[in-house]
């Protein structure tokens, strides 16, 4: 959480895993910076319908937008 308030940082990269486990937090953090980005582990399989990011980009565009 005290990167989150933190001025000098725009990115925040979190292994998926580990994102799983303070979902929570992950979820509300609603700023756009920083940017929160799950990246996946060596260890555990990335899944794309967990990414927080992806499901809220998902909702902003329509299959017509893309064309």
């Amino acid at each position: 959480r005290s990167f989150l308030s933190r001025e000098d940082i725009g990115i925040i990269l979190i292994n998926q895993c580990i994102a799983e486990l303070i979902r929570h937090a992950v979820e509300a953090h609603t700023r756009s910076l920083p940017a929160v980005l799950e990246i996946p582990s060596k260890e555990h399989p990335y899944d794309a319908a967990k990414d927080s990011v992806l499901r809220r980009a998902r909702g902003m565009f329509t299959a017509d937008d893309l064309r």
